[in-house]
């Protein structure tokens, strides 16, 4: 009994020891953005659990990534966000030395993550609809900014001062990244016609799971891959479809970063350099079905999913595409300021 009682006391104080040990890395990051298996094969083989916390738009990440108190130590950020944290200090730089899996990745995409990010997957903004409600499919920018009548109060936007303009703009023939007056002028014009026609401004993978909203969005500006995500929420697959404008759409990459004061900086990396890898991240690809930037866990996945237009679209749609430039301060604010109006046209 004594010597029981000693093994007891050994193997208490050693699950303490263990569970001191352990480690838990945050990661900021959208909503169903990651395979689960991968998270899970990661804690099997480390111990090491990930922690998400989930933002639905790029200001909102900004407003997390700024409180010290959040304690972040990896981060999903677009283009953008990896050149404006990294000149910051916000984000780490990163290379070959300190994460190999780079080496996978061409230097087209690593230059696009400015140094300060491995590049993840990249995509377009489009219109999302529900097949069963919407018909004939989405074509135009139009079908979404100046919709048909059964559309009243069945549209979902998305009150990010990027994105929410890329359909308006680009139903102009503007820049995304237009700044100057009167252009502004002219799409919060479009937008405040459709605003009659939109049940509501939060990103759809959010507003879908509001049981008020759910039934009642038939259409939705958001990202290619959000289909896939809507479909699992509603548990049927085909129901939600993506669709590029024939106007041509804004092209986005986003970069998966180590915060510069992560206390658990090696970790993060170890995990990052895990997730770069072509098996990991042929499987995260084939998981979310989304496009991969690793040259080689392309050559991983199925000649079907490669052959996609919904997650590879075709040559000349990209070739219309444009990319997001910095906007300035004064950029910003005009927008939000805009935004914040659209509520009162409702």
């Amino acid at each position: 009994m004594k010597a029981r009682g000693v093994i007891s006391v050994f193997l208490a104080t050693l699950l303490c020891a263990s569970a001191s040990r352990a480690e838990t890395l945050n990661l900021l990051i959208w909503e169903d953005y990651i395979d689960e298996g991968l998270i899970d094969r990661w804690t099997e083989k480390t111990g090491v659990s990930i922690r998400q916390i989930n933002f639905d738009s790029d200001d909102a990440r900004d407003e997390i990534l700024a409180d010290p108190g959040r304690n972040i130590d990896l981060v999903i950020v677009d283009e953008n966000g990896a050149t404006l944290f990294g000149r910051k200090g916000i984000i780490e730089p990163l290379s070959e030395t300190n994460l190999p899996a780079l080496e996978d990745y061409a230097p087209e995409w690593r230059k696009s993550c400015a140094g300060y990010g491995l590049p993840y997957f990249w995509g377009t903004v489009g219109i999302l609809y529900r097949s069963d409600m919407v018909t004939p499919p989405p074509t135009s920018w139009r079908d979404m900014m100046r919709p048909a009548p059964a559309l009243r109060k069945h549209i979902a936007m998305f009150a990010d001062h990027s994105e929410i303009f890329v359909p308006p703009l680009m139903l102009l023939g503007a820049s995304v990244n237009a700044d100057d007056t009167p252009t502004l002028k002219a799409a919060f014009a479009l937008l405040k016609t459709q605003a009659p026609f939109v049940l509501t401004y939060d990103y759809v993978v959010t507003s879908i799971q509001d049981p008020a909203l759910a039934g009642n969005i038939y259409l939705a500006l958001g990202y290619s891959g959000d289909q896939h995500v809507l479909n699992s929420k509603a548990g049927k697959a085909g129901l939600w479809r993506y669709s590029v404008p024939k106007e041509g759409t804004l092209s986005w990459l986003d970069c998966f970063s180590v915060t510069a004061a992560s206390p658990r900086k090696q970790r993060a990396l170890e995990f990052l350099n895990f997730i770069g890898s072509p098996e990991a991240a042929a499987a995260n690809a084939i998981a979310l079905n989304m496009p991969t930037a690793s040259n080689a866990a392309l050559k991983l996945l199925p000649d079907t999913m490669r052959s996609d237009p919904e997650i590879y679209p075709p040559t000349e749609i990209m070739a219309k595409n444009q990319h997001h430039q910095e906007l300035s301060v004064r950029s910003i604010e005009a927008r939000r300021r805009i935004i914040n109006t659209l509520a009162n046209f409702q």
